[in-house]
C-alpha cells in the first residue's frame, strides 16, 4: 500500500496539460503515493450545475492531500448560458470551485512564495543610478487569509429587504437607500478575530522557522478602518510574542508601487484574501510571473495545492502544449514538503533552478515571444520538453549549490 493517496484534481484548460507532468516529477523524485482522479470544474458545471462535485468533495474529505490544476471562471451570464439546456433556468449559481473548496475544508491558511530563480530572463531588473541594471534577489512569501474578507461569498444584486433595512441602520448607507434594487449590488468584506489571529501567527511562524527579518502587514486600515483596522490590530498583538521579527505596515495601494521599487526588503507578507491575491501576484510578477506561481491552500485537516495561473483556454488544444509547467512543479514540491518529503521536494526545486539557470530550455513565456501554434518553431520548448529537462537535472545533478531559500513548507 502505498504511504500516501492524493486526490488529482486537473480541472480545465492547461491544468490537463501541467499536472500529469507534475506526476511524472513526483513518480522521478521516488514519492511513495497513490493518486485518484476528481472531476472539478467548468465540465463539471455545465454538465451538473456544480463545478466542485460531491464525490470529489468525499475523496478530499477520506484522503486530506489534493493536487490542483486550475479552473475556468466566467461571469454569471456567462456561466448561466453555458449550462446544460434542462438545467437553465432552475436557480443554478455558479461559485468558483477552488474558492469553495478552501470553504468547505477551511483550508484558511494560502502560503504563495515568490522567490527568485537565477538566470531567469523574466527577473525583476532595475536600472542603477551609476548606469547599467541591477537584479535583486527577491525572497518574498506572501500569507493570504483565504475564507473570508471579500471572498466570503456574502454578497446580493437587488439585496433583501432586511438587509437593506439593516444597512439603512448605518449613515453611510443614506445615498443609497433610494437606488432600485435590481441596480444595487452589494458584497460583504467580512474579517473574524480569530482567523486574523491565525494567518498572522502563521506568518510569524514562517518568518521564525526560515530567518526571515521581517514580517509585512499589507491592508488599508486608513480607509477600511473596521476590517482591516482589525487584520492590523491581530498583526500588533501577534508580533510581540515574536521578538527579534519586525512588523511593517503597508497600505495595500503604496505596497504595489514599492515592490517595485525595492523588492529585496520584504520577507514575509500578510493580508486578508482580495488583498493577498493582489500582492501575491504582484510580487510573482517580479519572478516569472504566474509561469512560476504555486500556492498552497492548508487547513487544519485538509492541504491542497495549485499553481496560481487559471485555465488558459486558448492553449489547451495546442499540440504539442506549450505552456510553462513550473509552478506546477513547485505545487508538487510544497505538496512534498508538507507531508515531511523535503529532501525530495528540494531535488525538485534544485532541478528546475538548474534548468533555469543553464538557459538552454525555455518556454515560450521565458523566451518573451507570444504563444500560440509558431512558439514551438521559434525556439519554445513545449511542456513536455521542459518536464524532460528537469527530469534529467533530477538524475544528473542531485547536489545543485543554488543560491536562494527555496523553502516552502508549513
Amino acid at each position: 500500500m502505498a504511504k500516501h493517496t492524493v486526490v488529482t484534481m486537473p480541472g480545465d484548460g492547461i491544468g490537463n496539460q501541467v499536472l500529469p507532468e507534475a506526476l511524472r516529477l513526483l513518480e522521478a523524485v521516488g514519492f511513495d503515493a497513490e493518486y485518484i482522479h476528481a472531476d472539478i470544474g467548468w465540465d463539471c458545471w455545465r454538465r451538473q450545475g456544480i463545478a466542485l462535485p460531491q464525490p470529489t468533495v468525499d475523496l478530499l474529505a477520506k484522503h486530506k492531500l489534493g493536487l490542483f490544476g486550475a479552473i475556468t471562471s466566467k461571469p454569471k451570464k456567462e456561466a448561466e448560458a453555458e449550462l446544460n439546456p434542462e438545467l437553465r433556468g432552475k436557480g443554478y449559481s455558479y461559485f468558483s470551485p477552488i474558492v469553495t473548496m478552501r470553504q468547505r475544508f477551511n483550508l484558511d491558511t494560502c502560503i504563495r512564495p515568490c522567490i527568485s530563480f537565477p538566470g531567469n530572463p523574466l527577473n525583476f531588473i532595475r536600472k542603477k543610478p551609476s548606469g547599467g541594471y541591477e537584479e535583486p534577489f527577491v525572497n518574498v512569501v506572501a500569507f493570504r487569509q483565504n475564507t473570508e474578507g471579500l471572498y466570503a461569498g456574502v454578497e446580493w444584486t437587488n439585496p433583501p429587504e432586511q438587509v437593506r433595512a439593516a444597512l439603512a441602520t448605518h449613515s453611510k448607507f443614506k445615498p443609497f437607500t433610494s437606488v432600485p434594487g435590481p441596480d444595487l449590488a452589494i458584497s460583504v468584506r467580512i474579517i473574524t478575530r480569530a482567523a486574523a489571529r491565525k494567518i498572522c501567527n502563521a506568518a510569524f511562524d514562517w518568518a521564525k522557522k526560515y530567518g526571515y527579518k521581517s514580517v509585512t502587514i499589507c491592508e488599508k486600515p486608513n480607509v477600511l478602518r473596521e476590517t482591516s483596522g482589525l487584520m492590523e490590530d491581530e498583526a500588533k498583538a501577534v508580533s510581540k510574542e515574536y521578538p527579534g521579527i519586525a512588523l511593517w505596515s503597508t497600505n495595500i495601494d503604496a505596497q504595489t508601487m514599492w515592490l517595485t521599487k525595492n523588492p529585496e526588503d520584504y520577507g514575509v507578507v500578510v493580508a486578508s484574501n482580495l488583498f493577498g491575491d493582489v500582492i501575491s501576484d504582484a510580487f510573482a510578477g517580479l519572478v516569472g510571473g504566474l509561469g512560476f506561481a504555486a500556492s498552497g491552500n492548508i487547513g487544519d485537516e485538509v492541504a491542497v495545492f495549485e499553481p496560481t495561473h487559471g485555465s488558459a483556454p486558448k492553449y489547451a488544444e495546442l499540440d504539442p502544449p506549450i505552456v510553462n509547467p513550473i509552478a506546477m512543479f513547485l505545487s508538487a514540491a510544497m505538496l512534498l514538503d508538507h507531508v515531511g518529503e523535503t529532501t525530495k521536494a528540494t531535488r525538485i526545486r534544485n532541478a528546475i533552478a538548474a534548468v533555469v539557470k543553464e538557459g538552454q530550455v525555455r518556454t515560450y513565456d521565458m523566451m518573451r515571444i507570444p504563444g500560440g501554434p509558431k512558439a514551438i518553431s521559434q525556439g519554445a520548448a513545449s511542456t513536455t520538453q521542459m518536464t524532460d529537462a528537469v527530469l534529467d537535472k533530477l538524475q544528473t545533478e542531485r547536489e545543485i549549490d543554488y543560491a536562494g531559500s527555496m523553502v516552502t513548507s508549513v
